[in-house]
């Protein structure tokens, strides 16, 4: 594949930056491994808008590497409660423990060690060696992906082998030696400010002169999108139980699949009403007071969308089965506990409380 002369390209992009990049981001500042690595993981399919107020509590939290491998995993998810893709936490949380048992607390700066580490792969691998260490590395998230794609029309979807192999190449090429981490944010930000996936603004970004898709006005048509198929459906009732001073009764997920670990309500697959009030006999021995199904409401992931109906149970009275340990817990919304939620859980937890 042809690419154009790549100093020229550097240069353009840097002088771009210089004069219109984002350099007052929070993890900008008091640049360092760590800040680096938490918000590359933050920012992972998640816009800077939403990251800003999260990365602020997160380094007031656990403002070291030291200190989130020293954390209780309910802390880290709860600092990431809203955020979304809990696997990011929890292989953080994973990859800070092997940064202080393994690497003595300190970041290994090669690309190849870095990809050791749970949640990094090659394209964050890259962001934290050159930004935080300023080594050479090339950078490939999906604002590069959009500006590489578009600049040298490199067609298809970035999910297939081949294309992903000849973006990177371009990446790799156009990757300079000097000004490391100024380039790999000015290319973020080329992307996330003007190359954007719709209406880009061509007008103003400094590759416009040798852009393919500018050129042959094909914009829309890269990156190529992934082949659309029909996204299922699923269907849970999440039973709200409260006893009657108003806590709720929730339970710990398991570690891996669908929000692993976080804390949310027990859910059957029946919506019925008699369902609910057999868990209740199961679990607590006695059968609720009332029960009240809410409206059903949809809940997207990224491959399917899960239709939710929240039930709430009323408790007659306080059950005195005996809870286990770090599996099981009544939440008080007055004093709310310090763990994580799925963002569905604390939506509904909200809106409980004001019932209250």
């Amino acid at each position: 594949m042809k690419h154009t002369d790549s100093t020229s390209f550097q240069q353009r992009v840097l002088s771009w930056f210089d004069d219109y990049g984002r350099k007052d981001l929070p993890w900008q500042q008091d640049i360092n491994p760590y800040r680096v690595w938490v918000s590359e993981i933050m920012l992972q399919q998640t816009q800077v808008s939403t990251v800003i107020p999260y990365f602020h509590r997160f380094m007031e939290s656990l403002p070291t590497v030291a200190e989130l491998a020293a954390a209780e995993e309910d802390t880290v998810l709860h600092l990431w409660t809203g955020l979304g893709y809990y696997a990011r936490a929890r292989n953080l949380h994973k990859a800070a423990k092997m940064v202080v048992n393994e690497c003595s607390g300190k970041f290994p700066d090669t690309v190849a060690e870095l990809c050791e580490l749970p949640g990094i792969g090659r394209s964050t691998a890259g962001a934290i060696r050159s930004i935080a260490f300023r080594q050479p590395a090339a950078i490939l998230d999906g604002n590069v992906k959009r500006v590489l794609a578009r600049h040298g029309a490199i067609a298809g979807w970035p999910g297939k082998t081949p294309v992903l192999k000849n973006l990177w190449e371009a990446a790799e090429h156009y990757a300079p030696s000097h000004r490391v981490a100024d380039y790999s944010q000015a290319m973020m930000d080329l992307g996330a400010t003007l190359c954007t996936r719709s209406q880009p603004g061509c007008d103003l970004c400094p590759l416009q002169q040798d852009c393919q898709a500018h050129s042959n006005s094909t914009q829309t048509d890269y990156p190529g999108r992934k082949p659309s198929k029909k996204t299922p459906v699923k269907t849970t009732a999440m039973l709200m139980i409260c006893s009657p001073d108003g806590d709720v009764y929730l339970a710990k997920r398991p570690p891996t699949g669908i929000w692993g670990s976080l804390w949310s309500f027990p859910e059957v697959s029946e919506t019925d009403p008699e369902t609910a009030a057999e868990y209740c006999l199961d679990i607590f021995g006695i059968p609720p007071k009332e029960i009240t199904q809410w409206q059903v409401y949809r809940h997207t992931f990224s491959h399917y969308h899960l239709d939710i109906t929240p039930t709430q149970v009323i408790l007659p009275q306080a059950p005195n089965t005996i809870m286990e340990a770090g599996r099981q817990l009544w939440y008080n919304s007055d004093q709310p506990q310090s763990v994580g939620l799925a963002a569905p859980v604390g939506r509904l937890l909200d809106q409980l409380h004001q019932l209250r």
